[in-house]
């Protein structure tokens, strides 16, 4: 049903009556992963840990590749995501449509408190189905950046 109510939007954004982002959180470490391998047995491998802040970023990304983002160091919340999506609207041309996951930071009091604000604004929350993070566009720049554009030694 959401999947379907998913590709009706998209539609709409052929015809160019809306725009449709996707939105989701994620965060970056300086220190990079230690990947699985595979060593020579009996030959210890010294790893020294090493700990940096994590930068945490919110983004929206539309299908043309338009992206909005805020990033911080810290917690992300329901205040910091209600904060970028106020940001955003003031860029907002037309009708726009923000796909989100169900995390609790977008269901939260606070934030449904703003949703009848943002559709004032030409804004519509559409929440994704659950466990369906192949539907979340912006999930595959995240992982992109992370397993594969940020090399180790950056």
């Amino acid at each position: 049903m959401k999947a379907e109510q998913l590709k009706s939007l998209m539609s709409l954004t052929k015809d160019d009556y809306l725009d449709v982002y996707f939105a989701d959180e994620s965060g970056f470490s300086l220190t990079p992963s230690i990947s699985y391998h595979w060593q020579q047995k009996n030959v210890n491998v010294k790893i020294i840990p090493r700990h940096s802040k994590r930068i945490n970023v919110f983004g929206m990304m539309s299908k043309n590749n338009n992206l909005f983002q805020r990033h911080h160091i810290g917690k992300i919340t329901s205040d910091f995501v209600i904060q970028a999506i106020d940001e955003f609207s003031k860029t907002i041309t037309k009708k726009t449509v923000i796909c989100l996951d169900n995390a609790r930071i977008h269901h939260s009091k606070e934030f449904k408190a703003q949703i009848s604000k943002w559709k004032k604004l030409d804004i519509e929350i559409f929440y994704l189905p659950k466990y369906s993070p192949h539907l979340n566009s912006i999930e595959i720049l995240w992982r992109k950046i992370k397993y594969e554009w940020l090399r180790a030694k950056d």
